[in-house]
């Protein structure tokens, strides 16, 4: 899940699928006075436990008490853009995913324990699915009472919009698992008008046979379901309140607060949703009167005025940005700041993708030459150092299950600068020209515009001419997920979708998934990686494992669409009046469902 697409996330999402969107400059956080409590692989390692799946009794509301918690008062949310979405079908970026949880509600959600252990439970449904046949058959009933914000009771038909819109073109931007596992990877052909011409799909693949049944059909085990649709890209989508595109701007909440008020591109005002009953829920409290969102602080601001810790910071909350890069040895030496601090493993990594349907991009040797170059410390640098990453050997995050530390097929770890005269070897071996223009597009962030300043040094060295093209942060995976994008190059951040490989190499590398909207940047389509993807989604968990890590092999090693930069870390600035925070480990991001404020 950036931007990053996320898991969620992505999250993630998207991807990742966005992270900490946005960074100011280079720091040596490895010169600060602190000691080094930096996030390590054996923290990320705890974080990526299996998923359990919850019964009826864990689905219960109302959620478990935060201890100390507080009701009252109006959290600040400090945001350096606009969200990139508000509609659920459209969400895949982690702001986007970190705000569903204050307005959306899905079949099903994570519930997150005080260590971080992650259980699916019913959200709207009364536990986390029931399965039949094998894992073909999945079987969700659905809790009494759960009303959107007008009040209107969401019956199945609400459940089979959500799913069936998915499939028009009205969606472009959200998740397609749900939809590819029901119908096949080209899904719209299916039902190409969603719901909105009165068709369905056939009781054989979705049936809601009552207002409180509804029954996923599948044609293969589709064991990950449960985690799929705690996706915030599969919230409810009440069939009453759609209004199509409009949605994205004025979505009707079945969680915990409603939105009052919006000023696109400035600002949003969260309110209390008094339609929403904490009996249903067993995830998401209502501590708080509201969240004032304000959309126009750049990073370096929100770090400063949290450090400060005067007047309305002391509410306030970074939402998705992270520490200032600049500032990192500041709140790392400063007791009273660090304190108010949240740390974690991040799931994403960040890459530089090749749009491999440019022609500049089709030689390998070409590719290969500028993974050798870039100086992937020096990009960790530029997103806080230690505290902020730290350099990736290859494209699955170290918070995923059987995540090999040693892998590092280019050598990033013995030279975490680059190799600049490997690359210049690859370049004479594939007949390069000097001079050749390369068009890369980066975000308009801080951190963006630093890593920018990076990658256009080290290949210009190789004697390339890198244009630099600038887009808004709001819209750049919208710009890039295009497949007739006119640029050679971009970074891209991925989180994965739930804890399993699977949620990496098929979105993201699949040639079947390269499609407009779709994660899959570089556009790759490798008939073998294909094909061990298709092995893996049928095989026992053991033996799946050895296949993805077969896959992601033949991807960086083989085929190289993207070069491994860095993974991921997560440094997060809150005010002293802010109760019940902690880093969570399903967002990557303060845990938003258990805040409050000490003193109303």
């Amino acid at each position: 899940m950036n931007p990053i697409r996320m898991r969620t996330v992505r999250a993630i999402t998207v991807a990742i699928a966005a992270g900490s969107l946005a960074l100011t400059g280079c720091s040596d956080s490895g010169k600060d006075s602190g000691k080094d409590d930096s996030k390590s692989k054996e923290d990320a390692k705890a974080q990526s436990k299996p998923v359990a799946y919850g019964d009826a009794q864990a689905s219960n509301g109302p959620a478990e008490a935060v201890a100390g918690a507080k009701t009252g008062g109006t959290i600040n949310v400090y945001q350096q853009s606009d969200l990139s979405h508000m509609d659920p079908g459209q969400i895949y970026v982690s702001d986007a995913g970190q705000f569903a949880n204050l307005i959306h509600r899905g079949l099903t959600n994570f519930q997150e324990d005080e260590k971080g252990n992650l259980t699916v439970v019913g959200d709207i449904a009364t536990d986390s699915g029931k399965s039949s046949e094998g894992g073909k058959t999945w079987t969700y009933t659905l809790k009494d009472d759960v009303k959107d914000e007008d009040g209107n009771v969401i019956t199945s038909k609400d459940v089979r919009h959500t799913i069936e819109r998915q499939y028009s073109k009205v969606i472009f931007d959200g998740p397609t698992y749900v939809q590819t596992w029901l119908s096949g990877s080209d899904y719209r052909k299916a039902l190409p008008d969603g719901p909105y011409k009165g068709k369905h799909l056939p009781d054989s693949v979705l049936e809601t046979p009552d207002d409180k049944t509804v029954v996923f059909h599948f044609k293969t085990a589709q064991p990950d379901l449960p985690q799929a649709l705690a996706m915030a890209g599969y919230a409810i989508v009440p069939e009453k309140q759609d209004t199509k595109e409009k949605y994205d701007k004025a979505p009707a909440s079945l969680g915990p607060y409603k939105i009052a008020e919006y000023k696109a591109g400035k600002s949003l005002k969260l309110v209390k949703n008094d339609q929403w009953d904490e009996k249903t829920d067993s995830v998401r409290h209502q501590y708080v009167d509201g969240y004032n969102f304000t959309n126009t602080i750049d990073q370096a601001s929100q770090t400063k005025r949290l450090i400060a810790d005067k007047g309305e910071a002391q509410n306030a909350i970074q939402f998705t940005d992270s520490v200032d890069p600049a500032q990192l040895s500041t709140v790392i030496g400063n007791a009273d700041a660090k304190k108010r601090t949240i740390q974690g493993y991040q799931v994403y990594v960040w890459a530089l993708s090749f749009n491999l349907d440019s022609a500049k991009m089709k030689d390998k040797k070409i590719r290969d030459a500028i993974t050798y170059a870039i100086p992937n410390q020096s990009m960790v640098q530029a997103d806080g150092g230690r505290y902020g990453g730290e350099v990736a050997g290859g494209l699955l995050a170290p918070t995923l299950p059987g995540f090999d530390p040693k892998y590092d097929p280019f050598g990033k770890l013995k030279k975490p600068n680059g190799d600049p005269a490997k690359a210049k070897e690859l370049l004479k071996e594939a007949g390069f020209k000097q001079g050749t223009k390369l068009s890369y597009a980066y975000s308009n962030t801080p951190r963006g515009q630093a890593q920018m300043v990076i990658i256009k040094d080290a290949l210009n060295k190789l004697g390339f001419d890198v244009q630099a093209k600038e887009i808004d942060r709001a819209t750049f995976y919208e710009q890039v997920g295009k497949l007739k994008n006119p640029y050679d190059l971009y970074m891209t951040g991925w989180g994965q979708d739930w804890p399993s490989p699977s949620t990496v190499i098929t979105p993201v590398y699949d040639g079947d998934l390269v499609a407009d909207g779709a994660p899959n940047y570089s556009h790759i389509d490798d008939p073998k990686v294909n094909a061990l993807i298709k092995k893996a989604v049928t095989e026992q968990p053991e033996q799946a494992a050895k296949t993805w890590e077969e896959a992601h092999h033949r991807i960086v090693e083989d085929t190289n669409p993207s070069a491994p930069v860095y993974y991921s870390k997560q440094m997060q600035l809150f005010g002293s009046n802010i109760g019940g925070a902690r880093f969570s480990t399903e967002s990557s991001y303060i845990d938003i469902n258990d805040l409050f404020l000490k003193k109303p």
